[in-house]
């Protein structure tokens, strides 16, 4: 049994694919950063998707609120991640819960900045309340 999966490989028993042959796909309301969709409705996933973002040198989002709830776990870099009135300094190993509505916003401090990020397969609406510049993170 090969520990390496192939480019993707998918049946009714699943799906199994190399991220790094994901597309990327600029964040519009980010600074310096990209987005890939994982595992998703395309592939099958009835309930979650899992993105995989990635932050570079003076990355970050400005503060938005989403209509679903975010679960995101941090692979590398450090960013301070702003959820609500509190500031998190958070890194590689950290994970977060990002209640639906909650204002959030990043500001890499140390790139690349990435990370998982699980959310329901459901419509989202994004909500940009501050510029990047206006409000830290």
């Amino acid at each position: 049994m090969s520990h390496k999966p192939s480019q993707e490989q998918s049946s009714p028993d699943g799906v199994v694919k190399r991220w790094a042959t994901i597309d990327r796909q600029p964040v519009n309301a980010g600074t310096a950063t990209d987005m890939q969709v994982l595992i998703g409705p395309a592939d099958g996933a009835p309930n979650f998707v899992m993105r995989r973002f990635a932050m570079g040198e003076g990355g970050g989002m400005p503060t938005h609120t989403n209509a679903v709830e975010h679960e995101q776990y941090v692979l590398c870099g450090r960013a301070e991640v702003a959820i609500g009135e509190r500031k998190h300094l958070v890194g590689s190993g950290d994970v977060l819960y990002i209640p639906a509505g909650a204002a959030h916003s990043y500001r890499v401090i140390e790139a690349p900045f990435e990370f998982l990020c699980m959310v329901p397969n459901r419509p989202d609406r994004v909500e940009i309340l501050a510029a990047q510049g206006a409000v830290s993170g």
